[in-house]
C-alpha cells in the first residue's frame, strides 16, 4: 500500500542481473516518512566497476537526471569482468553525494553476501507486488530472451531492424499460401503439372535443408549428419536414410546442392518444390519441357516463386488487404518507443520497397502509438530496398526518398531523420560515427540478417523465431513422455552394461583365461547363459518399446520433422547450431524487449560438456540440486 506513494520521490535502479540494487527495497515495502527522506543505494553498474553510495531525495523533475546521474561515455568506458563494455552505465555524480555528506566510501552492514541475498528477496517480492515479471522468469517462458553470448544491452547504441517477420508477422497460411498459390499458377503456365496440389505448410520446418541433386528434404544434426529425410512427399525410413546419406555430411558452403530453409519465407518455395518431386517421379511433367533432374526441378520452382515477387500481384494483393495477412503485435511499438527514449538510435533496414513498406507499418504501428505519431517517427534511419545480405557486404549507390510518392533523388550522406533506399551498412557507421558491437541488428533471416552482420561488420545480433513459442509449449506439454522415454534407454544402458560384463567373461572363459573378477570366473556356465539370454530379451523388447516413442519424440510440435531446434532426442538440429554461432540472443518477437528494458545485462548461460556429468558431485533435478 506504501509502494505506490514512495516510488513517486524515488527511483529503484536494478537492471543488471550482475550488480546489486541497494535503493533498499526494505524502504519502498515499508512506511516511511513523506518529508525530506534520503536512502542509501548502489547505481546499476558493469559486473567490473566499484559499487558508488549515493543519496535519491524527493526533488522536482528538473533536479532528476543530468543534476544527479551521469552516463558512461565511450571515452571513459571499460571493459567488465565478462569482456562487455561499461559503456552507457548509469553513475551517481560524486558531488551530489558530497552535498549530501556522503564521501562515497560508505561501507555496508555485513558481508555483501548476506546484503546481497536480503536486497534479491526483497527485489523478488516488490516486482510481484508491483505486477512487474522479472527478466528471470521471463526467460523460463515462450517469451523469453535466450542468450548466447553475454550482451550488455546499455552499451549499445543504435538498434537496426528487419520488417517482414521481424517487425510484422504475418499469418503463415495466409501469406505464404497466397505465395504458394501465385508459384503454381506461374508453373501451371510454364507447362507443369499442377491440378490437384494444395498448400500444406504442415510438410516441412524452418532450418530444413534441400538436396538438390537428390529431390529430398533433410534434417541433420549440429554436425551435418542428416538425421531425417523426405523424398519428394514421403519420409524415408532410418535404414533408407542411413544408407543414403551415412557417408557425407550436410555442407551448407555448397550452395550448388543444399539449399538451407532460413526463414518462414522459404516454407511456401519447399512445399512446392517436394510436391513437384512426386510428378517427376510420377513422369507426369511433360517430355516438351525438357530432360529435368531435380536440381533443375528446383530451378523452375524458384523461377515461378520469383516471378510471383517481382511482377507484384502478390504485394499488392496484401497491400490492398492488410488485416487478412498481418497479425498486429500492440506491445511491439511500445518496446521499440522504450529503446528510443532510452537514447537508442533505431534503424528499420529492409529488402521491401518504399510503398509496402510505408503501407503495412502505418496498418502494423500507428494505431498502436502515442501522441499522433507515426511510424516514421520511431525510427532515426529508414533503409528500404536494402539489397540484403550485399548491404552488409558492399556498397551501391543510396537514394533519398523525397516524397510520399516514393520520388527519389541521388545522395552521398545519410542524415538522421531521413528515409532512404539502397546504400550500405558502412554508411550508416560514417552517419552516426558507431561502428562494430555498438550496434545490435535483429531479424528473422539467419543467413542474410544475423550470419553477414556479424561476419562483415562484427554487429551484435538478434535472431527472430517465432516458431518458439510454439516449440516451448510443445516441450513442456511433452515432458511425461521424453522423462518415460529417457527412463527406459536409462534401463537398457544399465542392462547392456551387466550383458557387456557377461559376454566378456564368455568370450574368455573360451579362451581359457579368466574373466574380469574371481567372482565372474567362476560363475557357472549355465547361468552366465541363461542369464545373458534373458538380458538380451529384455533389451530387444526395451528396443521395440523405445524406437517408436522416439520416432514419436517431438510430433507434438511437427509429426514429420519433430522440433525446430533438437535432432533426436539430445543432440542440437543444424539451424540451432547457426542461431548459437551467429545470434548473440533469440527470441520470438521483438515485443518481448519489453519484459527485459532498455538497459539489460543479457548473460550467456552454462554451457554443459559431455564430462560434466564426471566432474560434478551433484546433479540437476526439476531446477534443484540433488546429492547423488
Amino acid at each position: 500500500m506504501y509502494a505506490a506513494e514512495v516510488l513517486g520521490k524515488f527511483c529503484v535502479y536494478s537492471e543488471t542481473p550482475l550488480s546489486v540494487s541497494m535503493a533498499s527495497t526494505h524502504f519502498l515495502r515499508n512506511p516511511i516518512p513523506t518529508s525530506h527522506v534520503c536512502t542509501l543505494m548502489i547505481s546499476a553498474r558493469s559486473p567490473m566497476q566499484p559499487m558508488m553510495m549515493g543519496c535519491r531525495c524527493s526533488m522536482d523533475s528538473k533536479h532528476v537526471g543530468g543534476d544527479l546521474f551521469s552516463v558512461t561515455s565511450s571515452s571513459k568506458s571499460d571493459v567488465d569482468y565478462l569482456g562487455q563494455s561499461t559503456k552507457g552505465d548509469l553513475n551517481l555524480k560524486s558531488e551530489h553525494l558530497q552535498s549530501f555528506g556522503i564521501d562515497g566510501q560508505t561501507t555496508l552492514e555485513g558481508p555483501i553476501e548476506e546484503v546481497a541475498q536480503v536486497e534479491a528477496e526483497e527485489a523478488k517480492d516488490l516486482l510481484r507486488d508491483l505486477g512487474i515479471t522479472s527478466p528471470y522468469l521471463s526467460r523460463h517462458s515462450p517469451r523469453g530472451i535466450f542468450c548466447s553470448r553475454t550482451l550488455n544491452l546499455r552499451s549499445i547504441s543504435a538498434i537496426g531492424y528487419d520488417m517482414d517477420y521481424t517487425l510484422m508477422h504475418y499469418n503463415v497460411m495466409a501469406w505464404e499460401g497466397r505465395a504458394y498459390d501465385y508459384c503454381m499458377e506461374n508453373l501451371r503456365n510454364m507447362g507443369f503439372p499442377v491440378d490437384g496440389l494444395t498448400f500444406d505448410p504442415d510438410l516441412v520446418i524452418r532450418g530444413l535443408v534441400i538436396d538438390k541433386e537428390r529431390g529430398n528434404l533433410v534434417k541433420a544434426d549440429r554436425f551435418g549428419y542428416v538425421k531425417r529425410a523426405m523424398h519428394g512427399t514421403k519420409m524415408l525410413s532410418t535404414r533408407a536414410v542411413s544408407e543414403m546419406y551415412g557417408r557425407e555430411l550436410v555442407d551448407l558452403r555448397k550452395e550448388s546442392r543444399w539449399e538451407f530453409l532460413n526463414t518462414l519465407f522459404s516454407v511456401s518455395e519447399a512445399v512446392a518444390y517436394m510436391q513437384m518431386v512426386d510428378r517427376l517421379d510420377d513422369e507426369a511433367i511433360a517430355a516438351q519441357l525438357g530432360p529435368l533432374d531435380y536440381k533443375g526441378l528446383y530451378k523452375a520452382v524458384g523461377k515461378a516463386l520469383f516471378r510471383a515477387h517481382v511482377e507484384g500481384q502478390l504485394k499488392s494483393e496484401i497491400m490492398s488487404k492488410p488485416e487478412l495477412f498481418v497479425e498486429p503485435d500492440p506491445e511491439l511499438p511500445l518496446a521499440l518507443l522504450d529503446q528510443k527514449e532510452a537514447g537508442k538510435k533505431l534503424l528499420l533496414i529492409t529488402n521491401s520497397d518504399y510503398h509496402y513498406t510505408n503501407k503495412m507499418m502505418q496498418h502494423s504501428f500507428n494505431r498502436f502509438l502515442p501522441n499522433d505519431m507515426g511510424w516514421h517517427d520511431l525510427f532515426d534511419i529508414v533503409i528500404v530496398s536494402a539489397r540484403k545480405p550485399e548491404f552488409f557486404q558492399m556498397s551501391h549507390p543510396m537514394y533519398e526518398v523525397v516524397t510520399g510518392e516514393g520520388l527519389m533523388r541521388p545522395c552521398f550522406k545519410i542524415r538522421t531523420g531521413g528515409l532512404y533506399s539502397g546504400g550500405s551498412a558502412q554508411m550508416i557507421e560514417n552517419s552516426l560515427n558507431i561502428h562494430g558491437d555498438e550496434i545490435l541488428y535483429v531479424g528473422d533471416h539467419i543467413y542474410t540478417d544475423v550470419s553477414q552482420s556479424k561476419v562483415h561488420l562484427r554487429w551484435r545480433t538478434a535472431l527472430i523465431c517465432r516458431e518458439l513459442e510454439e516449440e516451448y509449449s510443445a516441450l513442456m506439454r511433452s515432458g511425461g513422455h521424453r522423462a518415460s522415454l529417457i527412463e527406459l534407454i536409462n534401463q537398457k544402458e544399465v542392462v547392456g552394461d551387466l550383458f557387456n560384463q557377461l559376454r566378456l567373461a564368455l568370450q574368455r572363459r573360451t579362451k581359457e583365461r579368466p574373466a574380469q573378477t574371481l567372482a565372474a570366473t567362476n560363475m557357472d556356465h549355465q547361468e552366465l547363459t541363461e542369464s545373458m539370454q534373458k538380458l538380451l530379451i529384455v533389451m530387444q523388447r526395451l528396443d521395440e518399446k523405445i524406437a517408436p516413442m522416439l520416432e514419436a519424440d517431438g510430433e507434438l510440435f511437427n509429426k514429420r520433422w519433430g522440433y525446430l531446434s533438437r535432432a533426436g532426442l539430445w543432440d542440437k538440429s543444424h539451424l540451432m547450431r547457426q542461431i548459437e554461432k551467429y545470434a548473440d540472443i533469440y527470441t520470438s518477437r521483438v515485443s518481448n524487449f519489453l519484459h527485459y528494458t532498455p538497459f539489460m545485462y543479457f548473460r550467456s548461460q552454462e554451457q554443459t560438456l559431455a564430462h560434466d556429468s564426471h566432474s560434478y558431485s551433484h546433479s540437476q533435478i526439476n531446477g534443484t540440486a540433488v546429492d547423488n
